[in-house]
């Protein structure tokens, strides 16, 4: 008996033993991917093994560890296209908003703009922050990089124009999009809830011109309050809605003298206003450099259709802060504070830069802390904290 317990001692002790002895050489992933990062012969090999670590870190709860990785990549200097665009990738996905977007761009000037997918990315990253003007600018650029056959560029291109108050051209991109991949299921929920009263109609009939009024006499400008009323349907007949199509088209291609004639042609026939011909023609505008042509088209929509664009009172107010105008900036930008204070509280910062030219170092750090109070879930602007304590100072307090 003696010696069948002794067996069975034995037995355990030996079990245990081996038990111990397969814990301990349990490689550790961490080290034996920073000792594959060592030996990485090619940057773009060290870069991908490095993003490996940086997400085994992060699924660990080891954050800040992993950020020191990804930020070992971001300053290698090295030229590795589809590294810098994965490091975006990473960056955004623990919300590190600026490094994505530094990454993304990286990306892109490394492929001599010609990177379809960081542009579209990239676009994503500006639309969240609510940059959105970037973010048109950047996927549009990966639509035109694809031919305009970029279902999710399309997707997120109708998200800018439908953040904007444009819905009437954000249907359009989903429709796009539905057309390149008629799979694209969250395009076609988009376009489901877009309503009829944000539709163009095409009447059946051809009507006659209007007759446009004459201009009136200059007068200063002025910010209308936004007024919400009752919407209704856009109409236009067949030819101010090729018109419209025609300078839409022309736009996107950048062709800009063409689309602001096509433009000022479908106005013709309407009297002078049609809102989304208006804003639209404006932006053309601007980019011609006929600035005064303009704030005329953008004071017509602000004053009659502020509600519903209210991205007008922004464009205003960009327009006349570069003239100097800067109590009508100030009015303008706080319009489009109001506006979007519930998605987008990057127009307050506007209101912050304004007021402080203006000396109102009190209206300034208000604002600027509204700023930090809608924003403060999410990832703190560089340099935050500095810009709060010096306008506490300017105002006193």
């Amino acid at each position: 008996m003696n010696k069948i317990i002794f067996s069975l001692t034995l037995l355990i002790t030996a079990s245990v033993f081996v038990f111990a002895q397969d814990v301990d050489n349990t490689p550790d992933p961490v080290a034996s991917l920073r000792d594959q990062i060592q030996a990485a012969s090619t940057a773009s090999d060290r870069n991908r093994l490095q993003l490996q670590l940086a997400e085994l870190l992060v699924s660990t709860g080891h954050r800040t560890d992993a950020l020191k990785e990804l930020q070992v990549i971001a300053n290698s200097g090295s030229f590795d296209p589809v590294g810098f665009y994965n490091l975006g990738n990473a960056f955004a996905r623990i919300g590190e908003t600026g490094a994505a977007i530094d990454a993304y761009r990286t990306a892109i000037e490394q492929r001599k703009g010609g990177y379809s997918r960081a542009h579209n990315n990239l676009g994503v990253v500006l639309l969240r922050s609510g940059r959105w003007d970037e973010a048109y600018d950047a996927l549009l650029s990966a639509l035109k990089l694809e031919n305009f056959s970029y279902a999710e560029a399309s997707y997120n291109l109708g998200r800018v124009y439908a953040a904007r108050g444009q819905k009437d051209l954000a249907a359009r991109e989903w429709r796009r999009a539905l057309y390149v991949n008629p799979q694209h299921e969250a395009a076609a929920q988009a376009l489901a809830n877009v309503g009829a009263e944000e539709k163009i109609v095409v009447e059946s009939q051809p009507r006659k011109p209007a007759v446009p009024k004459a201009a009136p006499e200059p007068k200063p400008a002025r910010v209308a309050p936004a007024v919400e009323s009752v919407r209704q349907p856009l109409t236009l007949d067949q030819t101010s809605f090729d018109f419209l199509q025609r300078a839409r088209t022309a736009a996107e291609r950048g062709k800009l003298t063409e689309a602001a004639d096509n433009f000022i042609r479908l106005l013709n026939r309407e009297g002078g206003y049609f809102p989304p011909a208006n804003l639209e023609l404006s932006y053309a505008l601007i980019s011609l450099k006929r600035y005064d042509e303009a704030i005329g088209n953008l004071l017509k929509v602000s004053e009659r259709d502020g509600a519903r664009y209210p991205i007008s009172y922004f464009h205003l107010a960009r327009l006349y802060e570069s003239r100097g105008e800067l109590k009508l900036a100030e009015a303008a930008f706080s319009q489009a504070a109001t506006a979007y204070s519930s998605m987008n509280p990057q127009f307050l910062l506007d209101v912050t830069r304004v007021r402080e030219k203006l000396g109102d170092f009190k209206g300034a750090l208000e604002s600027m802390e509204r700023y930090l109070k809608l924003t403060e879930r999410g990832e703190k602007p560089v340099g935050a904290d500095e810009r709060l304590a010096e306008l506490r100072r300017k105002a006193g307090q």
